[in-house]
């Protein structure tokens, strides 16, 4: 064991706040108004109009319709994040169990063409993905927008590395006590993937929070509009001498940031574990 030094504090002190600064940043032009910002451009000084940004851009209604909210498009963003994770996870989850413990012609195979997904990203497979959510009539639904995110196979490698990782004398114990494979999956597989749960769940769940690209292709109608695509609506706004309201945009990158942050802060012992142990 080395001995840490005041250097090395001061290093990763300096490294903490150099990454904070743009965070804080962001946080303190939130608190000016919009015409403030736009004149003397963004700043680390607090203003008074905090309370009021932040009320407005979670309460008040807006958009081309009127009737979407920030807290609606928080909504909206977490059960995208949520239903992305827990879909991967289960999805993954089974993948991995069948390619492990059901012996079938072409396992290996099988599972390396899954893994081949990893090479085509969804910007690569956005048109056709799109085509068959519109034929599906999953246009402007929750449903479309997460079940494309889900044809990837980094979670079912993750999987199928930690079953593998499994002592087979569990799999005989199980057998011995009469369970089958679904009892095994269920009452023997899934609590020792805990940790591992966990770790996807925290990997999956930001990637599906910050999707941009995706939601926008797959939403028109504004009461499905995540965090990401009201912060670029408001951005687009220029007519005439109105000048878009930057504030509002800082204040929602702001609240953009503080789920994936509370939910890594939260499980960042079981992420930690997940990647680096087997909890067994």
């Amino acid at each position: 064991m080395y001995k840490t030094k005041p250097l090395d504090h001061l290093v990763l002190i300096l490294g903490s706040l150099f990454l904070m600064l743009p965070v804080v940043v962001a946080f303190m032009t939130s608190t000016h108004t919009a015409a403030e910002i736009h004149s003397n451009g963004i700043t680390i000084l607090p203003g008074d109009n905090m309370v009021a940004t932040y009320k407005k851009v979670l309460t008040q209604k807006g958009g081309f319709t009127g009737q979407i909210t920030g807290f609606n498009m928080v909504v909206n963003s977490l059960i995208l994040g949520v239903g992305f994770a827990v879909g991967k996870i289960v999805l993954s989850m089974m993948a991995a169990y069948a390619i492990v413990y059901f012996r079938f012609r072409f396992a290996t195979l099988a599972f390396w063409i899954i893994f081949t997904t990893l090479l085509l990203p969804l910007e690569v497979r956005i048109m056709p993905s799109y085509q068959v959510m519109s034929q599906l009539g999953l246009l402007n639904t929750y449903s479309g927008l997460i079940l494309p995110l889900l044809a990837s196979a980094t979670g079912t490698f993750y999987f199928r590395q930690f079953f593998k990782s499994v002592p087979d004398e569990l799999l005989e114990a199980a057998r011995i006590d009469g369970a089958g494979p679904l009892k095994f999956f269920i009452d023997v597989l899934v609590p020792l993937s805990r940790t591992m749960m966990a770790a996807i769940f925290i990997i999956m769940f930001v990637y599906g929070w910050n999707q941009y690209l995706w939601p926008m292709l797959m939403t028109t109608d504004e009461s499905f509009f995540t965090l990401m695509r009201g912060i670029k609506s408001i951005l687009q706004v220029w007519i005439g001498s109105q000048i878009p309201d930057y504030n509002e945009a800082f204040a929602l990158a702001v609240l953009a940031m503080l789920p994936p942050v509370l939910i890594v802060v939260i499980f960042q012992r079981w992420f930690i574990k997940g990647l680096t142990e087997s909890d067994k």
